[in-house]
């Protein structure tokens, strides 16, 4: 039975069951929806989210496994947008789903990783990778949209690099040949798109994008006077300094925090619920949101 008493604010390292950053099959994810809600109820979590890449495909099973199991499940996407030339990421927490706007959005960010995709492809094939397209297809093993991630593991196999950070390092990070971006709507449209659906807009990992603590910042602003109401504080492990850094810039703007571990395969460094320990701050959690806090309690209902 999903436990409502998620905690109403941060009191340090205590272990807290909730992760709202996952992703399964219907992106770049290894398990289906239906095995990471077994996953994640075996690791004794009772609220998740599942984020997929620009799409809520592996929602309504997710949902249903997770009623049958004790899990709720909240609906949410991970949406590519783009804000002074850097690739960002936005997690829409969807207590109502997706619709309107958002929606619409979807079907046009699936058709944009599909051109995108082409586009990775023609620049890989320039590095030495043979017919990209299909093996970077071969490696999703699927016919959902492809992301960077399936070229980075084609690359692996194909023994052009060691390993997947040495693929993104060299060839599909940030300022790579292999990171486009220009198909991706601005921040403020994305954030638009999770607000008119009744969402609750989190920005994404703010501190793997190696900015300076100013460019963070108006990161930050530009992002809350767009109407994003959150952050994550916590995106698997990271530094606790930096993390309590984080935590001030949140406080300082009025902004909420999440966490979640981005978990995408079993056997990493990451599983779900694991995460670095939150520091004490008095940051609210963003499931304290009014939006947040009904569907938790819907959730408790109807257990």
């Amino acid at each position: 039975m999903p436990n409502p008493a998620l905690p109403a604010r941060f009191e340090g390292s205590d272990a807290l069951t909730i992760d709202l950053h996952m992703h399964s099959t219907a992106s770049d994810g290894a398990l289906s929806p239906t095995d990471l809600v077994a996953l994640c109820v075996e690791r004794g979590l009772t609220h998740i989210a599942l984020s997929d890449h620009d799409t809520v495909a592996g929602v309504d099973e997710a949902v249903s496994a997770g009623a049958d199991a004790g899990l709720a499940v909240l609906p949410a996407t991970e949406l590519s947008t783009q804000w002074r030339g850097i690739n960002l990421h936005v997690v829409g927490l969807l207590p109502e789903g997706a619709s309107g706007a958002l929606a619409d959005g979807l079907v046009a960010q699936a058709e944009a990783r599909e051109r995108r995709a082409v586009t990775i492809a023609e620049r890989m094939e320039k590095i030495g990778l043979d017919d990209a397209l299909t093996r970077a297809r071969e490696q999703a093993g699927s016919d959902r949209p492809l992301g960077r991630p399936d070229f980075a593991k084609a690359l692996v196999a194909a023994g052009l690099v060691p390993d997947m950070s040495t693929a993104f390092s060299r060839h599909l990070g940030n300022g790579k040949a292999g990171d486009i971006k220009a198909l991706w709507p601005h921040l403020a449209e994305g954030v638009r798109w999770i607000l008119e659906s009744g969402g609750v807009a989190v920005l994404a990992h703010p501190l793997r994008h190696k900015l300076t603590r100013r460019k963070r910042g108006l990161l930050l602003d530009d992002f809350r006077e767009a109407g994003g109401r959150a952050a994550e504080l916590i995106s698997g492990f990271q530094n606790a300094d930096v993390t309590r850094d984080l935590a001030r810039q949140l406080h300082e703007r009025d902004l909420m925090a999440s966490l979640g571990s981005d978990f995408h395969f079993p056997g990493g460094h990451l599983a779900p619920g694991s995460m670095s320990p939150t520091p004490r701050t008095s940051v609210a959690p963003v499931w304290t949101h009014p939006r947040l806090a009904a569907w938790i309690e819907r959730a408790a209902a109807a257990a």
